[in-house]
């Protein structure tokens, strides 16, 4: 499976120390994130939609309930609220109920690092869980093909049995057809003993499978009968 990109953080804050704060402790951290920093006058939806975590800091003139009511909309991206104080924070409690808050304390960095970090990793969690469910129904509709594939096989082996034996017949009198005429059912025929051989491939692999699924059957049962007898 493809490695997922690594997680982006918009902080949206008018305070620049804020900011530093967060990005200097972050440096500190194994993973860090990319991290992109906007003030709450150039902020915008579409941005924040970009990103993993919204981290909404001090704001002079926009309102942070604004801010996170446009992430709240698109559940997009996961949203950290660091309040000056707690009764700032309660409105946006019983607004946001899922909104994670970050109150001022001493080492309230570390705070918001600790917390912003378990985020990612549940954000990242979901997003490979959402991959993995897109991998199993490509790969549902991969083994529908092949399965199709295998009941026709018959069928088509057949058709090409009935075109190479009626090639064949009219390539037994060399006399009775023009040169042209017989250079095309060399062709016709060659081209069926192609598919003949894709096809007897396929009857390969189909043997190659059910042996495979045998022997994982006969490994499950001993894992099984193993562990039956340790009780």
């Amino acid at each position: 499976m493809a490695k997922l990109p690594s997680p982006s953080v918009l902080i949206v804050s008018d305070d620049p120390e804020f900011a530093r704060a967060i990005t200097a402790r972050w440096q500190a951290e194994r993973h860090v994130p990319e991290i992109t920093v906007v003030t709450g006058s150039i902020w915008h939806p579409a941005s924040a939609a970009q990103h993993d975590l919204a981290i909404v800091g001090p704001l002079r003139e926009a309102s942070p309930s604004a801010i996170l009511s446009a992430s709240n909309a698109s559940l997009h991206p996961a949203a950290i609220y660091f309040a000056e104080d707690e009764k700032s924070a309660e409105p946006l409690r019983a607004q946001f109920p899922h909104l994670l808050v970050v109150p001022r304390t001493d080492g309230w960095p570390a705070t918001l690092i600790l917390v912003a970090a378990e985020v990612l990793r549940r954000v990242e969690a979901a997003q490979r869980a959402q991959r993995a469910e897109m991998h199993a129904l490509v790969a549902q509709g991969h083994a529908a093909l092949g399965r199709y594939m295998l009941e026709m096989r018959p069928s088509v082996n057949n058709a090409l049995t009935s075109v190479m034996g009626n090639a064949d017949l009219l390539l037994l009198e060399p006399g009775r057809l023009p040169a042209d005429t017989r250079e095309q059912l060399e062709t016709i025929r060659n081209m069926a003993l192609r598919l003949n051989e894709i096809v007897q491939r396929f009857s390969s692999l189909a043997a190659e499978m059910r042996a495979g699924e045998k022997e994982s059957q006969a490994e499950t049962h001993g894992v099984c009968y193993t562990l039956v007898g340790q009780f």
